[in-house]
């Protein structure tokens, strides 16, 4: 674990462990089977990522999509980690290059689809190299009653049989009791570690409002997120197609994706989201699994989603970086209508299941208390606090109206009066007056209960009747949604019980959700903005998104910090060395010279003792004997002699001492000649690809000298 702490520090710049990380880090260092589950946001990949430097062997993550799967190694290169991918979307000379790595035991972290890692050809290749683990990464996909069931996800079980001796671990962002316990039976763990933090974001504040104007109510949102990102979600690719025409037209930065899209038209969208040249995506539920994107601002529903489950995962987009957004749901009864319909050509039994999710979802939207302890109460726990100051009811932008039982009998008696046999909308007319055809038609506008609540708009009746149904007291039934008074709903006729019924806040509340203050307190707002804009720079020069190159938290940290030389840059949380080296003499400068220009202090609460970034050497295990034979200079092969290892293991351990002590001469290990030949022809190919080199070297150089030498270069760059 020493080693861990030591690599967190080193590759990430992270000197703590968020809640849960070291006991899921613990389970995989003890070799134990494990589940974790942690909120988007959580640091989940960091659980497996992690200890995978510091183990011998090479861990194999297992991920449903090739974006996602991109993303992380992206963001684990830039880093420093020895992370690798295999897909479909690579040209043969990487895949072959992947696989020479493989081979060469140059590779911590592999990612793979389930597809590919279950072919003949990938299996027998793991089967000759050393493992540390598997990582199943996205785990609800293993299981049917989660909410993203994959059945290829259902072979994985098939590695416990194959590689009886590695340790296998599952991770997940949502899973109830259930589904927990379903993947720990497919993927065949042993006694399985069951680590499950809180389902808690108390970074995003959420916001539910019944769908009026959704055009006027999605520009609210994003006129106060300008220039940040964001992703709208719209129930039906008519919807997604018609807002992105509508916002575009207004001058708004968006761009759509759906499955109806031409495959290249989408991947184009969504990179120009990951890369900031637009602000926002509007997408059906299709968009986001594959995003790790982690500055993320706001996520707006424009329709209510099919699930909490859903929800949960949909909305989690937002935040990753732990800083402050805004979820924002615009529901409407209708919603209700579609998703039903939708789920009418499934099985007796999985429609059954998708039903109560439904109903689950539209309790929340209709709810009247905190959402995020609406949230944490249906994945089973408890809320720690009755306020959560980040929601739209504790925040106080809704009211409880005074005469709740009076209001809920009147539309109780006019859905009795109707026989119960029509909607909510309708109920909703005749409560209000309306002189609609089909109400005198039917001469509806005869009974005793028409136009009973006529001071009120026909929207704020319909919501009041939608929340007595999210609260159980009214009941949705047959093909057109007719409402039914349930037992609930006759206690309230009778007197015995009140619901509680809401309405927007007369006075607009003053209070902003407590995290957006804290998190932008002391932060130069100018600063911030100018090392964005280096950040976005950096990013089109290397390939990557700009969430690679730094997160907003640590732009923030740099914007407040100031931090005036190498040393106190890397007291900014999310420095390592390999991202100090790459742009540490740029920010500082940056720093600089904004600071100089505006009269501002540097070093801003700079801690007087620096912080660890080298491991400490002790005689704990072959790699630290190593570690210290390789300061004494000694050869591979005296080392590996020395600490009863083989050469090609030994080969590993010099490439993360060097690594380690930033050592950029490989003199020491690699002939002169030979290292100078490696660089020519580096230089002579324009490319830094292993098997590249090799082949056109002709057998002159092995590779480990190629290795070591790259490793080299790395540290010189």
């Amino acid at each position: 674990m020493k080693q861990i702490q030591q690599a967190l520090t080193k590759f990430w710049g992270y000197d703590d462990f968020l809640p849960l990380q070291r006991e899921a880090m613990t389970s995989l260092n003890a070799g134990r089977d494990c589940i974790v589950v942690l909120p988007t946001g959580g640091g989940k990949s960091l659980c497996y990522q992690a200890p995978a430097v510091a183990t011998d062997g090479m861990a194999v993550v297992v991920s449903p999509l090739i974006s996602l799967m991109k993303d992380q190694v992206d963001a684990l290169v830039q880093c420093g980690v020895a992370a690798m991918r295999l897909d479909s979307s690579m040209s043969p000379e990487e895949q072959k290059e992947t696989l020479d790595s493989v081979r060469q035991g140059d590779v911590k972290l592999l990612y793979l689809s389930p597809e590919r890692l279950l072919t003949e050809g990938m299996l027998n290749l793991l089967k000759q190299v050393s493992l540390s683990y598997f990582a199943i990464d996205e785990a609800h996909c293993v299981s049917m009653w989660g909410h993203d069931f994959r059945p290829e996800y259902r072979q994985l079980g098939r590695l416990r049989q194959l590689f009886p001796g590695v340790t296998i671990a599952a991770y997940t962002a949502t899973a109830t009791a259930q589904v927990r316990e379903d993947i720990a039976r497919q993927l065949c763990l042993n006694e399985p570690h069951m680590l499950v933090g809180s389902f808690d974001r108390p970074n995003l504040t959420y916001k539910v409002q019944p769908k009026k104007n959704i055009v006027a109510q999605v520009r609210s949102v994003l006129d106060r997120h300008k220039d940040e990102s964001g992703i709208i979600y719209c129930i039906r690719r008519r919807d997604v197609n018609e807002l992105c025409i509508e916002l575009q037209s207004l001058g708004y930065k968006v761009a759509p994706y759906h499955a109806g899209m031409d495959a290249d038209k989408r991947k184009e969208n969504q990179d120009r989201f990951i890369n900031e040249d637009v602000d926002t995506v509007v997408a059906t539920i299709a968009f986001g699994m594959g995003i790790d994107k982690s500055n993320v601002r706001y996520v707006i529903h424009t329709g209510m989603p099919k699930s909490l489950e859903n929800y949960q995962q949909e909305s989690g987009r937002a935040g990753r970086d732990r800083l402050e957004a805004e979820c924002h749901l615009f529901y409407s009864g209708g919603d209700y209508g579609v998703w039903k319909f939708l789920m009418g050509d499934m099985g007796e039994g999985a429609r059954e299941i998708a039903m109560d999710k439904l109903n689950g979802m539209y309790a929340f939207c209709t709810g009247a208390g905190c959402r995020h302890g609406a949230i944490l109460q249906y994945f089973g726990q408890a809320a720690e606090k009755d306020n959560c100051a980040a929601c739209d009811i504790c925040l106080g932008e809704v009211d409880s109206i005074d005469d709740a039982l009076i209001i809920a009998q009147k539309i109780l008696s006019c859905v009795v009066r109707l026989q119960q046999q029509f909607g909510s909308g309708y109920t909703a007319m005749v409560l209000a007056g309306s002189k609609d055809k089909r109400i005198l038609e039917n001469r509806h506008d005869e009974l005793s209960t028409y136009a009973l609540l006529a001071e009120f708009p026909k929207t704020v009746i319909q919501s009041w009747t939608e929340q007595l149904i999210g609260q159980g007291f009214l009941e949705k039934y047959g093909e057109y949604n007719q409402l039914a008074i349930t037992k609930k709903g006759v206690a309230v006729l009778k007197g015995e019980t009140t619901p509680r019924l809401l309405k927007p806040a007369e006075k607009k509340s003053s209070r902003v959700a407590k995290l957006k203050t804290e998190s932008w307190d002391g932060v130069d707002g100018g600063l911030f903005d100018e090392l964005r804009e280096f950040r976005k720079r950096e990013a089109r020069e290397r390939g990557v998104p700009p969430f690679v190159v730094f997160g907003d938290a640590t732009l923030r940290n740099l914007a407040k910090v100031r931090p005036s030389t190498p040393k106190n840059i890397m007291t900014v949380s999310g420095i390592g060395v390999k991202k100090r080296q790459q742009y540490g003499r740029a920010v500082l400068t940056i720093i600089q010279k904004y600071c100089e220009k505006y009269h501002l202090d540097m070093d801003v609460g700079i801690e007087t003792v620096p912080r660890q970034t080298k491991p400490a050497v002790e005689k704990v295990s072959a790699k630290d004997r190593a570690f210290e034979l390789f300061a004494q200079q000694k050869s591979i092969r005296e080392v590996a002699a020395a600490i009863n290892r083989a050469e090609s293991t030994t080969t590993q351990y010099l490439l993360d001492f060097i690594g380690t002590e930033d050592i950029d001469d490989p003199s020491l290990w690699v002939e002169p000649a030979a290292s100078k030949k490696i660089r020519q022809t580096i230089r002579k190919l324009g490319s830094k690809q292993k098997s590249l080199i090799f082949k056109h070297l002709s057998g002159q150089v092995t590779y480990p000298d190629i290795n070591i030498t790259l490793a080299c270069l790395r540290n010189g760059a």
